[in-house]
């Protein structure tokens, strides 16, 4: 001890520096190593550790090749997952044009047709079946038939002239009685509408007489005018008109043949 000098007190102290420094520096080296357990695993939070091998895989196994939302992987018949509303159209709804077209736009079957004109018709009497009793004509049925190729309307009641040998500087119009409503008829290519004329009886045998004192007369045709449709000169098929006071009563065209 008595050789103990002031340079081995230096070297004392720095020996006891040194090994203090080693002694903070394996205290360090133990602290970083003890919050890194091996395998570098993830604390769970309840003091147990999954290793890191184990999440990796299970992140590998939901990620990596999963497929997006909306579309489906091959080979796969389970959907991925609920599709996205916005990616589908409502159910009543249709992007065919077809579907909600309207309606196709033409003239339906009952659309409106022309007036037929004087040339579009012809036009035949006979005696009716029907008539008043007497010896004279009684009654007869014109009929007009459309030999135009289109479609026209007839309508109306008729006016009547008796003519005297086909002249028309000598018919007489007669008075005329119209019954029946008048309602337009549609007369096709080929198609017949009718009118009936029915006159004031001839009475007696031979010439014949009126109850009203007036003497008979007999014309070879008529005229019968049609409203906006001209006039048309008839014949009866089997003689000549034979009626009393110049007076007719017509009924409007019609697309039933009288009797």
């Amino acid at each position: 001890m008595d050789n103990w000098d002031s340079g081995d007190s230096m070297r004392y102290v720095n020996g006891m520096r040194g090994s203090a420094v080693a002694v903070v520096v394996a205290s360090a080296a133990l602290a970083v190593a003890g919050c890194q357990p091996d395998g570098g695993g993830t604390d769970t939070g309840d003091g147990g550790v999954t290793p890191s091998g184990a999440v990796s895989s299970a992140a590998s196994s939901s990620t990596p090749g999963a497929p997006k939302p909306g579309s489906s992987a091959s080979g796969s018949s389970t959907p991925s997952g609920p599709s996205t509303p916005s990616a589908s159209r409502p159910a009543s709804y249709s992007s065919s044009p077809a579907a909600s077209a309207p309606p196709s736009s033409a003239p339906a079957s009952g659309g409106s047709a022309a007036t037929c004109s004087a040339g579009s018709l012809k036009a035949t009497a006979r005696q009716a079946a029907v008539r008043p009793a007497g010896t004279g004509t009684g009654a007869a049925v014109v009929e007009f038939t459309n030999v135009s190729g289109r479609t026209c309307v007839l309508k109306g009641h008729p006016t009547v002239a008796g003519a005297g040998n086909g002249s028309p500087e000598m018919n007489v119009p007669l008075t005329v009685k119209p019954t029946g409503a008048a309602a337009p008829v549609k007369v096709a290519p080929g198609g017949k509408a009718w009118v009936k004329l029915t006159f004031v009886q001839v009475q007696g045998e031979a010439d014949g007489y009126c109850v009203s004192g007036s003497a008979p007369v007999v014309y070879p045709t008529m005229v019968v005018r049609l409203p906006g449709s001209g006039a048309h000169q008839v014949a009866l098929d089997d003689g000549q008109f034979a009626e009393c006071d110049d007076t007719v009563t017509v009924t409007a065209v019609s697309a039933v043949r009288p009797s």
